[in-house]
């Protein structure tokens, strides 16, 4: 295998006409690469900034055996490689001379390139302290008793109150991220659909979000609870209601991403039918 088996491009319609199919026959652990090029595609590069896109399609033999992509400033996001998959692309990286801020990308993987790395550039790589498990949903089992509400679909119509929680999310996740009307359109929140869960006199207390269907699958994204309402059960509703919703919507494949420092989150996501795909990590790059 050879560095120059890699093939880059800067057009997401190329990259999927090349690894569509590829990256659709594993919807779960190719979530990232299916919603990111899927975001591209309709939104336009322009949306994510300033510098352009970068995707990366492996082939040999007319057959595709791995991608990437890349939105600086962002991080590069490869499917899962292999040692020596991660060593080609390294060097291909580095003999074109880019730079690379981090890597995020299965366990296995990151950790992978992350050595790759650093033996092509000689930049120490470090693992971030934060870390993910990817789940997939077998059963949806939902919580019994549910608490006392109802969970409600938001619409256009909705919008103040959407940006108000993904904000509270978003804070709460230390994402730097401004949300407001005149950002909105350009943030990673724009494209979802929300469940919002309500107490019975109308009080909204939990939210969770599911990205759009693509490839047979839909990534539940996100789920958020303010800290003096938790222990009412109210997560577990709204994240029952949303991932019924996305069975609903047509997907065989329901996933989603849990911090594991928060074994409460991740118990729940168990109790509801969730089941452990890989572990994720982020590797930067001094």
């Amino acid at each position: 295998m050879r560095p120059d088996d890699w093939h880059l491009t800067e057009d997401v319609d190329d990259f999927l006409a090349r690894a569509g199919d590829f990256l659709r026959s594993r919807p779960g652990p190719h979530v990232m690469q299916l919603t990111w090029a899927e975001r591209v595609r309709t939104r336009g590069a322009e949306a994510f900034g300033t510098e352009a896109p970068v995707f990366g399609v492996l082939e040999r033999a007319g057959e595709v055996q791995a991608t990437f992509y890349r939105l600086p400033p962002r991080a590069l996001c490869p499917t899962p490689l292999t040692p020596e998959q991660a060593d080609t692309l390294a060097a291909h990286l580095a003999a074109a001379g880019r730079s690379l801020p981090s890597v995020s990308a299965d366990h296995g993987t990151a950790t992978a390139f992350a050595e790759a790395w650093q033996r092509h550039t000689g930049a120490t790589p470090k693992i971030r302290d934060t870390r993910l498990r990817l789940y997939r949903l077998g059963t949806l089992t939902p919580p019994e008793p549910m608490p006392a509400g109802r969970g409600r679909v938001l619409g256009e119509q909705d919008l103040e109150q959407v940006m108000f929680w993904c904000g509270e999310f978003a804070k709460a996740v230390g994402e730097d991220v401004s949300i407001d009307a005149d950002s909105w359109a350009s943030t990673r929140y724009a494209d979802k659909r929300y469940t919002l869960w309500e107490t019975p006199d109308g009080t909204p207390v939990s939210i969770a979000g599911m990205n759009p269907l693509i490839g047979g699958q839909i990534q539940v994204d996100i789920v958020y609870t303010p800290a003096h309402l938790r222990g009412h059960g109210y997560a577990g509703a709204a994240t029952a209601e949303v991932s019924r919703a996305a069975l609903a919507a047509g997907a065989r494949d329901v996933v989603l991403f849990a911090d594991l420092s928060n074994p409460t989150s991740n118990a729940l996501y168990q109790r509801l039918g969730y089941r452990t795909l890989t572990d994720w990590a982020v590797y930067d790059f001094a």
